[in-house]
């Protein structure tokens, strides 16, 4: 019997990955912001906003964060194919699912192993999308194709109107995701009556019955005015009798105002936990595209952002996958939307942005958030007063950068340290110089270190450093170091002479790893290749591979 064959998406170049370059991170101390005192003892202070491409700062994030973030929620570009006027269109479809695939890849790094990721998309490239994160987290961690109601009226150009957009929900490991319930609407809460006064205040009632025939389950069940009832035929009673009767003894079923119905179980408002969401979210619930619009005017006065996601959207979100504390991870934060909803309910966040909003909008959005002066969006719901911070980045230069003859040199914009964080993030070590041993600029272990100098080293300055990391059997300590060039010995001289220490020489030892130079996979159509016309370039309708072509 033939095996079947795996389907999956293909597309073109979809074998082509980058070679990232793991860049650090400069805070400028000028555009962080804090708050000038504590609001709460809650005040959560070291959120990231990251300026510079989303695929250079996730890998700058991915050696600090990996399996730290609880939620990632994304935004990205639609691809809806008015932008990408000069391209073939599966030549830009194809560099659409590239650059989306290469980015979630990181992300699922990223996320903590009961983390979720949540998408909003159109049905552009949806469903494309859909089948691709299956490849990448795994079909089987697929929590659902939400619907989110983007509209308050259908689209009156289009045949069908386009009432909603998709929120595709994935878990990095299903068996540990669990989702937080919802707080009862105020629609909700007024269903709630107390028509017996009973002490324990409002109450529903659900129905005492269930689908199927179970033995234990069919006795005859007696109301307050003596009639007798049995399950209604092909039900039976919510549970066995013994049961039926600890309800009845605590007053919490329900036989109607007279006494003579079948009974109902009351659920308290008192003792409620909440509901369970389902995958349609109108948007009297979490807003709609307008809503999204009206708060960033009155926040900034224009309309700057053509589909900005509304407060109450992310705020949805957020309070079913996260809890207070917890990280939250936005790399297409457009307006700042998620790091505003996040910092107003406690939760902590990176954000990055390439644009120049990131100054124009997203930094002073965030400084009156912090500051108590944005009432809108979701700031009365939360109960938020302003407080915490934020610190500001920016992606580091290149490390590497090419002489006047072409040659890889280390960029001369690197100061010492610098040098020091970036070696250490290209060797696995954390950045952690010490303030007692000169040497110690980083560690990979209790006893693994690093020390980086430009330097050329000679068999006295090994020796030294040498006697400096010790040989004590009982305290074994190893050192990296990483210097311009060694003279005097050879490698395998030194390894010999100095087994507790390792030579390379940089920039050689990392000259083959990465892209230098490349600071922008950004999904700008400005920065992608023009479309070369190819005789055997797979249509736009044959990207499923397989039997199902």
């Amino acid at each position: 019997m033939t095996k079947p064959q795996k389907l999956e998406l293909t597309w073109i170049g979809k074998d082509q990955r980058p070679r990232l370059e793991p860049r650090i991170l400069l805070e400028d101390m000028q555009r962080s912001y804090h708050a000038k005192q504590r609001v709460t003892d809650n005040d959560l202070f070291d959120n990231r906003l990251i300026r510079g491409d989303n695929l250079l700062a996730l890998k700058a994030l991915e050696a600090e964060f990996a399996g730290k973030v609880k939620c990632v929620f994304i935004d990205p570009p639609y691809n809806t194919g008015s932008a990408f006027t000069h391209y073939d269109d599966g030549l830009e479809h194809s560099i659409w699912l590239g650059l989306m695939r290469d980015r979630l890849e990181i992300i699922r790094r990223l996320l903590s192993d009961d983390g979720s990721l949540w998408i909003t998309i159109d049905d552009n490239e949806a469903h494309y999308l859909k089948v691709m994160c299956d490849e990448v987290f795994g079909r089987r961690h697929f929590v659902v194709n939400g619907l989110w109601q983007k509209r308050t009226s259908p689209d009156a150009r289009l045949p069908i109107g386009d009432a909603h957009d998709h929120v595709l929900i994935y878990a990095k490991e299903k068996e540990c995701f669990t989702l937080n319930k919802l707080s009862l609407s105020p629609d909700q809460t007024a269903q709630f009556k107390n028509p017996d006064n009973d002490s324990r205040g409002p109450w529903t009632s659900a129905d005492f019955t269930a689908q199927g025939w179970r033995p234990n389950q069919m006795y005859k069940v007696k109301t307050p005015s003596g009639a007798e009832y049995e399950p209604p035929a092909g039900r039976c009673w919510g549970n066995v009798e013994s049961a039926f009767n600890q309800l009845l003894s605590e007053n919490r079923l329900w036989f109607g105002r007279d006494g003579d119905a079948r009974p109902r179980v009351k659920n308290f408002l008192s003792e409620h936990e909440g509901v369970r969401t389902w995958s349609w979210w109108p948007n009297t619930e979490v807003g709609h595209n307008q809503e999204a619009k009206k708060e960033i005017n009155a926040l900034f006065g224009t309309e700057s952002f053509d589909t900005p996601k509304p407060e109450r959207l992310i705020h949805r979100i957020l309070s079913l996958a996260t809890n207070p504390g917890d990280l939250v991870l936005d790399s297409f934060a457009g307006s700042g939307t998620t790091g505003a909803v996040a910092h107003k309910m406690g939760r902590r966040w990176i954000m990055v942005e390439l644009g120049e909003h990131c100054h124009t909008h997203i930094v002073p959005r965030l400084q009156k958030v912090i500051a108590g002066q944005d009432p809108g969006g979701v700031t009365q719901a939360t109960g938020w007063a302003g407080g915490g911070g934020f610190r500001y980045y920016e992606l580091a230069p290149t490390l590497l950068s090419t002489d006047r003859w072409g040659n890889l040199i280390i960029n001369p914009e690197y100061d010492p340290a610098m040098l020091s964080a970036a070696m250490c993030k290209l060797e696995g070590f954390a950045y952690a110089p010490s303030e007692l041993l000169w040497w110690q600029q980083g560690r990979s272990s209790e006893t693994d270190f690093i020390y980086v100098t430009t330097q050329t080293l000679g068999p006295e300055q090994l020796e030294a450093l040498s006697h400096e990391v010790g040989d004590d059997p009982h305290d074994p300590r190893s050192l990296l170091v990483c210097c311009g060039a060694y003279r005097g010995v050879t490698a395998a001289q030194a390894a010999q002479r100095w087994p507790n220490l390792t030579l390379k020489k940089i920039p050689k030892m990392v000259k083959d790893r990465c892209e230098w130079g490349h600071d922008d996979y950004s999904l700008h159509v400005a920065n992608l290749p023009m479309a070369q016309k190819t005789v055997d370039a797979p249509a736009q309708d044959d990207l499923f591979g397989g039997d199902a072509a």
